[in-house]
């Protein structure tokens, strides 16, 4: 059975304080977390360090937002995976919409990053999603699987997360239906399938995710947890999603 990931990304938000004070309210509501669920905060990177000493002998895992894709060098204001690796840091995102749509990230950087962090045995989240002006053409299905195959070109597949995050949907307060999402999802599943063991790998939808869907969009087959934006600055909203009824 895949592991449930849900996934915290703070994106431009909470100083090391903020962190401190976030995570001091939510492991003291979070409880036993139940088995086969991964619980992961995504804070911005001048906050790494007092999430990861918040999360210190719990459940609950750090991950970064963002890593180069060189080792090191003359990169000012980036952080490679190696730095990444000596803090403890256990995932990263890779690929998201806002860094290819803000900074021009290609499928084919967003692959190096993903073999940089997998190097340092950091496990990539790698995102995936079609804007509307794709969706809206019929273009999805061939976007999203072009993405997912620039993206783990010559990985070990069975090494790395998939999350399908439709751009239009992202904070936005569109939401794809849960069948819309499943849809693709099947769509990535059969891209893994062909590169190969799909089946193993976890594929997370990201896109307005909030407590008054998690249960829906958890209930298809191929959905294997979300990765949330706004919901997650909230104790109450993320604690929800974080504890969803897998038989809704």
């Amino acid at each position: 059975m895949r592991t449930t990931y849900l996934v915290g990304n703070w994106k431009m938000h909470y100083a090391p304080a903020d962190t401190r004070t976030f995570l001091a309210r939510f492991l003291s509501r979070i409880g036993t977390v139940t088995a086969g669920r991964e619980i992961v905060f995504c804070p911005p990177a001048l906050s790494l360090e007092s999430a990861l000493e918040a999360v210190k002998s719990t459940p609950v895992s750090v991950g970064a937002q963002n890593v180069h894709h060189k080792e090191s060098g003359a990169y000012t204001g980036e952080i490679s995976a190696p730095m990444l690796q000596s803090m403890g840091v256990k995932y990263g995102i890779v690929g998201h919409s806002e860094r290819r749509q803000y900074f021009g990230e290609s499928d084919v950087l967003v692959n190096q990053k993903a073999v940089a962090l997998l190097n340092c045995d950091i496990t990539p989240i790698i995102c995936v999603g079609e804007t509307l002006e794709q969706r809206e053409a019929g273009e999805a299905q061939v976007i999203v699987r072009q993405q997912v195959e620039a993206a783990v070109a010559g990985m070990d597949i069975t090494r790395l997360i998939i999350a399908y995050e439709p751009v239009w949907a992202i904070g936005t307060g569109k939401t794809a239906t849960p069948a819309d999402a499943q849809e693709v999802h099947d769509v990535i599943r059969d891209t893994l399938r062909s590169l190969g063991d799909s089946q193993r790998v976890p594929i997370l939808y990201g896109g307005s995710v909030k407590p008054e869907n998690i249960d829906s969009l958890m209930a298809q087959p191929d959905i294997d947890g979300a990765l949330v934006g706004g919901a997650s600055l909230e104790v109450e909203s993320f604690l929800r999603i974080c504890q969803y009824n897998a038989g809704s």
